[in-house]
């Protein structure tokens, strides 16, 4: 998962995205309305209000228009119930004031990932390579061979799905199946584990070191 995060005070935005990166996510920094209008799309904006070149209110303002389904978080030392409204009428999702701890922000990152999540438009049927995947009856095909899973798999493997090739982070699978980052990551190996052994060929979901892991295109 992809985060700008659009800060002017360095040390602040250093000490965040050290902290961001260390719960797995990939953090972009850009401290001007500029930078961040410029900026590689992502998952999650999260917006300090006061900024050099502008204010944070019309840059969310623009990030919303440009994306209904972007997550955006304000993060800012303005604290009055006023800005919190605005904020939150402008576009934001939620709206952080600092001081704040990480376990606090961590939690609204979730949230707000989760409601995009459960927002996004669902495909019907996904196929990557032999894998044929019916979303809404949750059906599972590979080769034309029934496959039946549990929740917990079939969800990994939509999960995987959904960037055929791609490798997908673990603390995305997380988020996605079980609905938050902190769960145990070995959960995860033995679902995925259990999942390779019923598709029927251990080498369509890839292990990539470091990351997680990546459904086989063909």
């Amino acid at each position: 998962m992809r985060i700008l995060l659009v800060e002017d005070d360095r040390r602040v935005a250093a000490a965040l995205s050290s902290a961001l990166t260390r719960r797995g996510y990939q953090v972009e920094h850009a401290a001007t309305v500029a930078a961040a209008l410029s900026a590689a799309p992502c998952d999650l904006v999260l917006l300090d209000l006061g900024l050099p070149d502008g204010d944070g209110t019309d840059l969310c303002r623009e990030l919303r228009r440009r994306s209904s389904r972007l997550g955006i978080i304000a993060v800012t030392a303005r604290g009055e119930e006023r800005d919190r409204v605005l904020g939150l009428r402008l576009g934001a999702d939620d709206y952080v004031v600092k001081p704040f701890s990480m376990v606090e922000l961590q939690a609204r990152i979730e949230a707000v990932l989760r409601r995009a999540a459960h927002t996004a438009p669902q495909r019907n049927l996904i196929e990557a390579g032999t894998v044929r995947i019916d979303v809404g009856g949750r059906t599972v095909t590979v080769a034309g061979r029934d496959v039946s899973l549990t929740r917990k798999e079939f969800d990994i493997l939509l999960s995987l799905a959904r960037q055929p090739g791609v490798a997908v982070p673990r603390e995305r699978i997380l988020l996605d199946v079980w609905g938050t980052t902190w769960a145990d990551r070995h959960t995860v190996e033995v679902h995925v584990g259990s999942l390779r052994g019923k598709l029927g060929d251990p080498t369509l979901v890839e292990t990539v070191r470091g990351v997680g892991y990546r459904l086989r295109e063909a």
